[in-house]
């Protein structure tokens, strides 16, 4: 089963400036000696994704010597490779990418090229670790179109993030945006499945919704806001609840680690986790490495 990777760096993350003054918001360092996106590029090689493009746009000098440095794999199979993608304007309207699906879109010879089965689509401005393997099972279980990766919150921060309604089954039914009343994860009136930005789509349906979006002038391009709100209890799209996601080598019971750090204050809280004993992000699992320069 081929599966292609795509990790979308190309974001000016305004809210961690003066961070990200000089650097794009997945090269920022973090604990020390790593980059952001050393989490998602770990978790894609540690998950046996060896194909792997990474979307690039503002202020990516940093961001490139550290790619070229610390992530380039040796040997002669075309299939391992993990490639740096700058924005290229490739669209009719020569413009900087208008959005996440846009940004695929843009680049979409560079999957049709692969021909993978899947296609998977992931953020590189978190800071966690995921079995992305156990993503694309749960995707193939359920026949789905089109996976969201769901992390369950506290009722009271949906406000904070982009919420998913989801069925019992984990069929997506609808998308809400920053919302206090947002509806509750299917038996747990306590908390609400918030997107993580990460997806998995068989490429097929990714490649039909990329051109149809592209062709309507009322899009803003984006999955979160366009794409997957008109899909919600149409196609089969499901949410993947990360909580069930286990990485070998932990302990038994421990909770899968996952932290936005779109701020100064969360980029801050989320180091300071690793200062204990026990940390709550584990950096010594020798079965799950997080690989860096």
């Amino acid at each position: 089963m081929r599966v292609l990777g795509i990790v979308l760096a190309g974001g000016k993350g305004t809210r961690l400036y003066p961070l990200t003054r000089e650097r794009a918001k997945p090269a920022v360092p973090f604990g020390g000696k790593y980059r952001i996106i050393d989490f998602v590029l770990s978790n894609f090689v540690n998950s046996g994704i060896y194909s792997i493009y990474v979307l690039t746009q503002f202020r990516s000098q940093s961001l490139l010597q550290h790619l070229s440095e610390g992530w380039q794999f040796g040997g002669m199979m075309k299939s391992n490779f993990i490639t740096n993608v700058p924005a290229q304007m490739r669209s009719e309207k020569e413009s900087w990418y208008q959005g996440t699906a846009d940004a695929i879109f843009q680049n979409i010879n560079l999957v049709e090229q692969s021909d993978p089965h899947m296609v998977a689509i992931f953020g590189a401005d978190h800071i966690y670790r995921m079995n992305i393997g156990s993503m694309i099972d749960f995707h193939m279980a359920k026949k789905a179109e089109v996976t969201v990766a769901a992390i369950p919150v506290p009722r009271q921060q949906a406000i904070e993030f982009g919420v998913i309604e989801a069925a019992a089954d984990g069929r997506i039914m609808a998308f809400h945006e920053k919302k206090n009343d947002a509806p509750t994860m299917p038996g747990d009136s306590s908390r609400v499945y918030a997107s993580m930005g990460n997806y998995v789509f068989s490429t097929p349906t990714l490649l039909e919704l990329l051109n149809t979006d592209a062709k309507d002038p009322n899009s803003r391009h984006d999955f979160g806001m366009d794409i997957l709100p008109k899909l919600a209890g149409k196609a089969p799209m499901y949410a993947y609840n990360f909580e069930a996601n286990r990485i070998p080598g932990e302990a038994e019971g421990s909770m899968p680690y996952w932290r936005d750090v779109g701020t100064i204050d969360a980029y801050y809280e989320a180091n300071m986790d690793l200062n204990h004993v026990k940390p709550e992000l584990n950096l010594y699992n020798r079965e799950w490495p997080v690989r860096s320069t």
